[in-house]
């Protein structure tokens, strides 16, 4: 780590992930330690940029977040508490001015929290003339949200899940122009999910199949890695499909007690959810080679070889008919950077 001297003020842009090999459960809540490596994307046009300002004229820490309406009651705080973490690196005392924006939406199946503390790991640290590596950069972004130590290193990236604060970060596999693949995300409902992937997280272990699924993991991930290494398509599609199923059959028998009754699990997945899944493996047999994956919400990734972009596109239109579907076509992305000043309007008149 070297501190250089402070800029003040500083912008970054980082990208939401998508796990290939899913994280779910954690061994240690406080640190943000999985219980397993995971494997990921970073998604080229689902990006946030957090600008960062501090000032001895500030009086307390502020938080703006344009453009998306806030679904997590304790977002400020939680982002008032990474601040501290990075003034303590340095033992700064100043406060600080947040500005974030995202450009696609919040708690439906994609990691608004990943591309958001890594945003906002950088633009602080930039502001306060500190300068982290990616392993360093990683760690402190993983203690503000675990995946978002992903978002950090450029493309496909691994996080090893360590044993302590220092070894539990994530590198990067291969770069974003490694491999022409591409994940068709369709936000197919913009409902906010009922329960949380924090929730999720502290409820897997009660799911009879955690343990089982630990198992099967060291063979997955070695799959995974070499099948992006050796561009292998196929056996690429199949392994994140049967994991994403995988790690949904965990959520879904995760049983818990609600005050309005006993719930058998969490179900991420709505009716449209599972039409779309039905119809993926359809177009598979009849020819047009794509997989699916999800994260903890009702959104569905279609992963495609960019030659079948198009045709993936089409397909989803016609069984869309209307129903407000979004669409965002997403390419392996770089990591988090730093990115010129953004001139925000926040509708307040200043």
């Amino acid at each position: 780590m070297m501190i250089r001297k402070s800029m003040g003020k500083a912008t970054a842009e980082a990208h939401a992930n998508l796990a290939f090999v899913k994280y779910w459960g954690k061994a240690d809540s406080e640190l943000n330690l999985p219980t397993n490596n995971s494997i990921s994307m970073n998604l080229s046009n689902a990006r946030t940029v957090t600008t960062v300002e501090f000032n001895s004229s500030f009086s307390e820490d502020r938080v703006t977040v344009l453009d998306r309406e806030i679904t997590e009651p304790n977002f400020a705080a939680r982002t008032i508490r990474h601040l501290d973490r990075v003034r303590s690196i340095c033992g700064a005392e100043l406060k600080a001015k947040v500005t974030t924006r995202s450009n696609f939406p919040g708690s439906v199946g994609i990691a608004s929290s990943a591309s958001g503390f890594a945003a906002l790991s950088l633009a602080a640290c930039a502001a306060l003339g500190l300068d982290l590596n990616s392993r360093q950069l990683s760690i402190l972004a993983r203690q503000g949200s675990g995946s978002a130590c992903r978002s950090i290193p450029d493309g496909f990236v691994e996080w090893l899940a360590g044993t302590d604060n220092e070894s539990s970060y994530s590198h990067e596999i291969a770069p974003p122009d490694h491999w022409g693949i591409s994940v068709v995300t369709v936000i197919v409902s913009r409902e906010i999910k009922k329960r949380s992937s924090t929730s999720g997280h502290a409820l897997a272990r009660s799911s009879p199949f955690f343990e089982e699924r630990l198992k099967t993991l060291p063979a997955r991930l070695d799959a995974v890695r070499r099948a992006i290494l050796e561009r292998d398509f196929t056996a690429f599609g199949r392994e994140v499909e049967m994991e994403a199923i995988s790690m949904h059959s965990i959520a879904m028998t995760s049983a818990l007690e609600q005050p309005g009754g006993w719930l058998s699990g969490i179900y991420y997945w709505t009716p449209e959810t599972l039409e779309l899944i039905l119809e993926i493996q359809n177009w598979r047999q009849a020819g047009l080679e794509v997989y699916f994956t999800l994260d903890a919400g009702p959104t569905v990734h279609i992963v495609a070889q960019n030659k079948d972009v198009e045709a993936v596109i089409l397909a989803v239109s016609r069984l869309e008919a209307g129903r407000g579907w979004e669409v965002m076509v997403n390419t392996p992305s770089t990591g988090a950077r730093l990115v010129p000043e953004v001139e925000y309007s926040t509708g307040e008149g200043s």
